[in-house]
């Protein structure tokens, strides 16, 4: 199968955002998806994206990304969603998107790269420890969406002022 890998522009996404959506009802959580196109376009300077093109120019993959920092080892690379629409798995596509996210990593310098899988999505573990990483069962999710970031602000902040 010929496909290419390039940097996302702006007016990709949307095609972005549905394979985000995607990955969510693959994920078994489709609800929790509350960005859009026009929150993608007033935060795009917060994340970077590779795009998969089929030779039709459809959007087939993707794996989004940002810099962050671990007090640990410094200057790191978080990949946040890699994702392959279904029907074009098994063609390499998932390896030749982590390649581009480790020459990213490598040029930036980074002393770390980071993402989050399932426990469940043994297709994918299998993928990624097949690469070489190291899955760690260790660590669990901290999260505070934004209601939760409200409430928490507004119960603490009733507290400093008395």
């Amino acid at each position: 199968m010929k496909f290419t890998i390039r940097k996302a522009v702006e007016k990709d996404f949307a095609d972005i955002l549905f394979l985000i959506k995607e990955l969510a009802d693959f994920e078994k959580a489709p609800e929790k998806v509350t960005n859009s196109v026009e929150q993608m376009k007033a935060e795009k300077d917060y994340f970077q994206c590779f795009v998969v093109e089929t030779s039709d120019k459809e959007i087939i993959g993707i794996a989004l990304y940002f810099f962050t920092y671990f007090t640990w080892v410094g200057k790191s690379l978080y990949l946040d969603d890699l994702y392959v629409k279904k029907q074009y798995r098994g063609n390499q596509i998932g390896t030749e998107l982590l390649k581009k996210i480790f020459e990213v990593a490598k040029r930036e310098n980074c002393k770390r790269v980071r993402w989050q899988v399932l426990n469940w999505n043994k297709q994918a573990i299998k993928m990624y420890k097949k690469s070489g990483a190291e899955i760690d069962n260790e660590w669990s999710n901290c999260d505070f969406d934004s209601k939760g970031i409200q409430e928490f602000t507004m119960k603490f902040s009733a507290h400093l002022s008395k």
